[in-house]
């Protein structure tokens, strides 16, 4: 959290105002999306939106390495307070929940590891605060992120899951100030006591 100073037009104070970085995530193994959004008081404002693009990479641990680097590449560059990223989907077959669970988490170890606190959001959770809608497909979310971040259509990027990734930073943004509904995690020594269970002694 940073402070920004503000001055009061009606008797000159200088006030600050609250900043806040949020990254949000949309973890994946062939194609990871992410976004950034700055918030000062209570607007967000787009700094910027992108893929790690892995389909090129063929061996799977070489790609968590790969998700490794660019996530502290993302985070030495803009900074943020705070993470949100997308939980995996479980419609998904066995060894696809797997792999997408390991870059998941390659992600969120990262951020932990800079002391960068994480909240998990469902897919549907992550819909329904965008659009009203649980069941809405990822152009409605873009739309809708393009209509409140009020960014022209030719940003708009070419794989929506960059999106998907703003998608969870603005969820985030709605959310702050209301009590959590989602996984938090403040620290590495908070995962764990969260999830004795996927600690292995």
């Amino acid at each position: 959290m940073r402070n920004k100073i503000s001055r009061n037009p009606k008797n000159n104070v200088i006030q600050p105002v609250k900043e806040k970085i949020i990254l949000g995530i949309d973890p994946g193994t062939t194609i990871m999306g992410y976004g950034v959004l700055k918030i000062v008081g209570t607007k967000p404002e787009l700094i910027t939106m992108g893929i790690v693009d892995l389909r090129k990479i063929r061996n799977h641990y070489l790609k968590l390495r790969y998700i490794h680097e660019r996530v502290q590449r993302i985070i030495d560059s803009y900074l943020p307070d705070e993470l949100a990223i997308e939980a995996p989907f479980f419609g998904k077959n066995v060894q696809s929940m797997l792999k997408l669970g390991r870059a998941q988490g390659v992600a969120m170890a990262v951020a932990l590891s800079r002391d960068i606190p994480i909240t998990e959001y469902a897919p549907l959770k992550i819909k329904m605060a965008i659009t009203g809608n649980g069941q809405a497909s990822k152009e409605q979310v873009a739309d809708m992120l393009q209509h409140l971040l009020h960014f022209a259509k030719e940003e708009m990027p070419t794989f929506m899951d960059a999106t998907d990734g703003l998608a969870a930073a603005y969820c985030h943004f709605l959310q702050m100030g209301r009590p959590a509904a989602s996984k938090e995690y403040r620290s590495w020594k908070d995962f764990v006591q969260k999830n004795p269970s996927k600690i292995t002694k």
